[in-house]
């Protein structure tokens, strides 16, 4: 049987390499930092790295090493558990009452990744009887989730709220109406607008969810996100996020919310009930990660000024950056062949990028997307900026 099958996958393959849509993984020889070495797959040797989600480039700091070395000889491996079995330490109840304290709710929850918190809210909280309104360009981990429940489907156009408005007046007979949208859209480093969200929320009696998985950390004046940007802390029913971004980069996901909803989670979310806890090394870490975030703005400031600093460059030299003032600055290219080319050259002069083309945006709107770190310093962002200009003029633009 499979030899049938093997012929139809790999025909399939084909036809996403000729696309020019085949996405090949380098091999990385070091730890996540500003520079990394590539064993495999490309240029090998040390590049710049512009392409991890290490916004305050903690994936390597030594007070997060030492803190998980320490946290290996307390607390162990693994645990081999789900939490409600034996998969619960003081370091995981310590983590989610941080947790809670920063992002200014009631009660956390640790899942295993974002993915997961994201695939077990809706199901939890909705059913026929209600209703979930989505932004267009949600995480894949957001649609995911909402098939996975039997509440009716409401979608509006990105960051349109004219549209949420209509959605809201077309689900009014639902018993609950839930809001669903990303902090920040990862593709596009656009920052939904929270406080209308929450304002239309209000006034149509419904209750507003945000993954604020590319925001927590840096965003905001003191780095507490899209809510605290927008100063509706107060006003978020539900906040899910994840440790494997601007939190130190390991993995690990959680949702803070109103303190019965995280109740109901533990009780009745698959993806908590049916994983394994979070590795306790990871959760020791976090909290130290927290630490260095409470004493310092020093890391978020670096991201800004390297931010400000790129995106200003590139406009200089005429490429096409998605505005905005997010880490996320997406260099449009268009041609998904000739974004893959580019990041190939880019590769080629010690610069580490990679193209994203479709399906993961949509046809046509090929793109490097360029992922700024505090641990970058300014000669490595002009250098940056430089590699983009001479693999431009070796692509023939």
């Amino acid at each position: 049987m499979f030899d049938n099958v093997r012929d139809d996958l790999a025909a399939t393959l084909d036809e996403i390499r000729e696309a020019g849509l085949f996405k090949p993984e380098r091999v990385i020889g070091s730890p996540q930092s500003a520079a990394v070495t590539v064993t495999g797959g490309g240029r090998p040797g040390e590049v710049l790295n512009f392409c991890a989600n290490n916004y305050l480039g903690l994936a390597d700091h030594p007070a997060v090493v030492a803190a998980a070395k320490e946290a290996l000889d307390r607390w162990g491996y693994g645990m081999a558990s789900v939490r409600f079995i034996c998969g619960t330490q003081d370091v995981h109840k310590q983590l989610e009452e941080r947790l809670s304290q920063f992002l200014g709710q009631e009660d956390t929850v640790l899942y295993s990744s974002c993915f997961d918190a994201n695939g077990g809210v809706f199901e939890t909280l909705l059913d026929d009887r209600d209703a979930v309104i989505s932004d267009a360009l949600n995480h894949a981990s957001i649609i995911d989730g909402i098939r996975l429940c039997k509440a009716r489907r409401h979608r509006y156009a990105n960051r349109d709220m004219a549209d949420l408005e209509a959605q809201l007046k077309a689900s009014q007979d639902a018993r609950r109406r839930l809001i669903v949208t990303d902090g920040v859209f990862s593709m596009d480093g656009y920052i939904a607008p929270l406080r209308e969200i929450c304002d239309l929320a209000d006034r149509y009696d419904a209750m507003v969810m945000v993954d604020d998985s590319h925001a927590v950390g840096f965003v905001g004046p003191t780095g507490r996100g899209t809510p605290e940007l927008h100063g509706v802390m107060d006003r978020v029913d539900i906040i899910t996020g994840t440790l494997g971004k601007a939190l130190g980069g390991a993995s690990g996901g959680y949702v803070a919310a109103r303190r019965e909803v995280v109740a109901l989670l533990r009780q009745r979310s698959r993806p908590y009930l049916f994983s394994n806890s979070l590795a306790p090394v990871i959760a020791a870490a976090s909290l130290t990660v927290l630490d260095l975030l409470e004493r310092s703005a020093d890391l978020r400031e670096r991201l800004a000024a390297n931010t400000k600093l790129f995106r200003s460059r590139m406009t200089d030299e005429g490429f096409d950056v998605l505005p905005g003032e997010h880490a996320i600055a997406p260099v449009m290219i268009g041609d998904a062949a000739k974004a893959g080319r580019l990041a190939e050259l880019l590769l080629e002069r010690g610069v580490y990028v990679i193209g994203f083309s479709y399906p993961v945006v949509p046809h046509g709107q090929a793109r490097i997307r360029v992922q700024l770190s505090a641990a970058h310093s300014t000669a490595d962002v002009e250098r940056a900026v430089a590699a983009f200009v001479d693999a431009r003029a070796a692509l023939g633009e």
